[in-house]
């Protein structure tokens, strides 16, 4: 006679279907279903915001001689529950010790001639009042103004410096009262894919606001217009007016910036290794990098097979600056940069070039760097030191004649197919000032200003001076390859429209520069 099975102490029991296919006696069938009731009851008892009757108050009108075996996963059940409350706990006691920290920012800036109000977060990083947000929500700011949780007024703060290509921003302001609270930080290479995370801001303005999600990838490349950033990916909310807050793990230290949002549960985070190294240097002065002085465009699949190049892997060149490292050192468009410093270059999409201009970012300017390259089927290695790379954020000039100038830099000249290097690039000019008034355009090169030559944005402070006193000056300005002569008749600046509108900042992604 086949006799039923029997369970080994302490494993899960099985299901009804195999249970009853074992024939047995109905009082022990009648235990097993109880115990498989049991460990079903625990499993649902974990899915947050299901709230279960007591498991036993479905058994409570079986007979008390059933010979049921005891419910093991019960106990289990405990211990899990238990667990998910330790985890509560744990979230809220870092909530409670990161909030004091995180800041909300309001700038008022100005774009061409209206000026906005820019909510966003930031977090205290030095007991001296030093504050850490996004570059993009402080840019162009006219004024900045800082709410520390628990104090009762503004702080008016000053901008430290910013950083367009890893989109840091420090703030300063000076502290009064009981001392401030200050981050404690982490790293991202303790930071592992699918850990529990929190990012902590001020969405939409609601200040102290904690979202709780895990870290969904790292070092994510994005084509975003300028920046370097290998990003953490986290479907923690960053909503409008969390730019700037902290991501932060469950032991309260800091591991990233929150910088912008992609749709619901992608989120895209700054490493604070990365972020540090940026802050650090902004409180010195400013950040410097390497410059190799090239364009640059992926090697895909569908390249390397028409030039049989199957198992390379590297960047193609597409254009030399003049004056530029790459042009002294030889480096040629079409060339193949398959290697860095003895290690590989690769890129098969356009995301995937900020690993090689991040490497190259991250040499200081003047040291040496062997760049490895294929050339009409030969390979050869260049060794060249680096320059400083160039302003990626133009310098800027307003007149109070109704147009803007920047620096004609080696971006400008190349996205705006100028004709020229030298001059000051006209960038706005506002409806009904004197500048539209003349006949000036934005795309309009500046040459000359009366007499006084206009080669750079130096200069071109010097002639605007020199010209402040005359009542009507002619500018001479370059527009494709001609010359037009304006006469520029000072009258009265209409005044900066207001826009009225409190606006979160978006942290919005844009097309990516692929320069280096």
């Amino acid at each position: 006679m086949r006799s039923h099975e029997t369970r080994p102490s302490g494993t899960a029991p099985m299901s009804p279907a195999r249970a009853g296919s074992l024939r047995m006696p109905p009082e022990t069938l009648v235990a097993w279903l109880k115990a498989w009731a049991l460990g079903a009851w625990a499993s649902l008892a974990l899915l947050p915001g299901l709230t279960l009757l007591p498991a036993t108050s479905a058994f409570a009108a079986n007979d008390a001689t059933a010979n049921s075996p005891p419910p093991v996963a019960a106990p289990r059940a405990a211990q899990e529950t238990a667990g998910w409350a330790s985890l509560q706990d744990q979230i809220i006691a870092v909530s409670e010790q990161v909030k004091p920290l995180v800041v909300h920012i309001e700038a008022i800036v100005k774009i061409n001639d209206r000026r906005k109000h820019v909510e966003g977060s930031g977090f205290i990083v030095d007991a001296d009042g030093t504050i850490v947000t996004n570059q993009h929500v402080v840019d162009k700011a006219q004024k900045v103004e800082v709410t520390i949780p628990g104090r009762t007024h503004k702080y008016p703060a000053t901008i430290v410096g910013a950083d367009k290509q890893t989109d840091v921003a420090v703030l300063k302001i000076e502290p009064d009262g009981d001392p401030l609270p200050v981050a404690r930080f982490g790293s991202v290479d303790d930071l592992r894919v699918g850990q529990w995370v929190l990012a902590v801001g001020n969405p939409y303005g609601l200040d102290g606001t904690v979202s709780l999600g895990i870290v969904s990838a790292k070092g994510r490349n994005l084509e975003v217009d300028k920046i370097l950033n290998d990003f953490i990916q986290t479907d923690a909310m960053i909503d409008r007016g969390s730019s700037g807050g902290p991501l932060v793990d469950l032991d309260g230290r800091v591991v990233g910036i929150n910088s912008r949002g992609q749709g619901r549960g992608i989120g895209f985070t700054i490493p604070i290794d990365t972020a540090l190294d940026v802050v650090a240097q902004l409180r010195k002065g400013g950040v410097e990098r390497g410059w190799i002085g090239i364009t640059i465009q992926p090697l895909n699949r569908d390249l390397a097979d028409y030039f049989e190049l199957a198992d390379t892997t590297g960047v193609i060149v597409n254009s030399i600056s003049s004056e530029s490292p790459a042009r002294a050192a030889g480096l040629e468009p079409g060339d193949l940069i398959t290697g860095m410093n003895g290690e590989p270059v690769e890129a098969e999409k356009e995301e995937d070039l900020g690993d090689f201009q991040r490497r190259v970012a991250a040499v200081s300017p003047g040291e040496t760097i062997d760049l490895a390259i294929q050339r009409d089927g030969e390979t050869k290695t260049l060794s060249f030191a680096l320059g400083v790379q160039p302003h990626v954020v133009p310098e800027e000039e307003e007149t109070d004649l109704g147009f803007h100038v920047q620096e004609i830099t080696e971006i400008t000249y190349r996205e705006q197919r100028l004709q020229t290097r030298e001059g000051a690039y006209v960038r706005f000019v506002e409806r009904g000032s004197p500048a539209s008034e003349s006949g000036l355009k934005t795309g309009d090169v500046i040459e000359k200003i009366e007499d006084g030559e206009v080669t750079d944005l130096e200069t071109f402070r010097e002639a605007i001076e020199g010209a402040s006193e005359k009542d009507v000056f002619l500018i001479t300005a370059r527009r494709g390859d001609m010359l037009k002569y304006l006469l520029m008749k000072r009258g009265e600046k209409p005044a900066a429209v207001e826009d009225g509108e409190a606006e979160t900042d978006t942290g919005e992604a844009s097309h990516s520069s692929s320069e280096e």
